[in-house]
């Protein structure tokens, strides 16, 4: 287990989906072939501009150039996080005192997260071991790192002391079936106690 998960990674649930790209529609060799047409109009419209206020640059550097911003280009925007959820509109001015239901919050989001996969575990265990109990564990050790410096992997016998008897025998140790959600419950508030 690594500790650089946050608590915000760790609470956050998204199925695993294939990622349709709109640029695929042309293929690779599309994609290609517009990279080159637009560096190739770009390197055009530069050695036009240079040419007309007096300058003369070697065509062999202009080219280099505007390939290697390009490809700095399209590696920083392959390496940037994917943008942020949109949230739904906000509360009116008018605030009459009652919840909004339809409002999406953090919360929410988080406790949704965490219920489709436990709801998935009661009808399949092995859901529950390879997705919930990791995530359990990602917890566990987050919330020791944060108070007490410590990880499960870093220092084993002072997280077992501090995580206590019950809980690190069921992080370490896989149950053979999910756990019953009293059982869970008991688990968790084990967790905040940490």
């Amino acid at each position: 287990m690594s500790g650089s998960a946050s608590i915000d990674d760790l609470l956050t649930f998204e199925e695993e989906r294939p990622r349709h790209d709109d640029r695929d529609s042309g293929g690779r060799a599309g994609r290609v072939f517009r990279a080159l047409l637009g560096n190739a109009a770009l390197v055009a419209v530069l050695v036009v501009g240079l040419r007309a206020v007096g300058l003369q640059i070697s065509l062999a550097i202009l080219v280099a150039g505007v390939f290697a911003v390009s490809a700095v280009r399209r590696v920083a925007a392959a390496l940037a996080p994917p943008p942020a959820a949109r949230s739904r509109a906000r509360l009116a001015q008018d605030d009459d005192g009652t919840w909004n239901w339809g409002a999406r919050d953090a919360l929410r989001a988080a406790i949704n997260g965490w219920e489709l996969p436990l709801d998935w575990s009661t009808t399949r265990p092995e859901r529950f071991t390879g997705v919930i109990l990791p995530r359990l564990a990602e917890l566990a050790d987050e919330r020791l790192r944060l108070k007490h410096a410590v990880t499960r992997e870093s220092d084993p016998a002072r997280a077992r002391a501090l995580l206590g008897d019950r809980l690190w025998t069921f992080l370490e140790t896989p149950p053979r079936r999910p756990p019953s959600p009293r059982d869970l419950a008991v688990i968790v508030a084990e967790l905040e106690k940490i």
